[in-house]
């Protein structure tokens, strides 16, 4: 099977972008062990603890980012330069991730042969 890539660099709450590629995700892994999943831009902020999207009237679904670990899905790359722009750390993220600088995750996305982005 080819190895997907799920690429989140939206913010969340504002679209649909960010609950509709968790779905995709998740739903994903039950076909594909191979996936990797990439938080690069305004998609870590998809990661930050304590969200509070009953604020804006929004589903809180930031919680099911921790499902991933359960639906083994292990390889996940948050930009370490989109961290510093927000000025976060990983501890700030929900999870646990592999922090990398761009041109590192560039050479990982290269090895995947679909690519989603949400």
């Amino acid at each position: 099977m080819r190895k997907l890539a799920f690429v989140f660099n939206s913010f969340p709450h504002t679209t649909a972008a960010g609950r509709e590629g968790l779905d995709a995700l998740l739903a994903a892994s039950a076909y594909s062990e191979d996936i990797a999943v990439f938080f690069v831009g305004d998609g870590v902020t998809q990661l930050l603890k304590a969200q509070q999207p009953e604020q804006t009237l929004s589903r809180d679904y930031i919680s099911a980012f921790k499902l991933m670990d359960l639906y083994d899905i292990e390889q996940v790359y948050v930009c370490q330069r989109s961290l510093s722009q927000f000025g976060l750390s990983a501890d700030d993220l929900l999870i646990d991730v592999t922090v990398a600088e761009a041109d590192e995750l560039a050479q990982t996305l290269a090895q995947c042969q679909q690519i989603l982005t949400f």
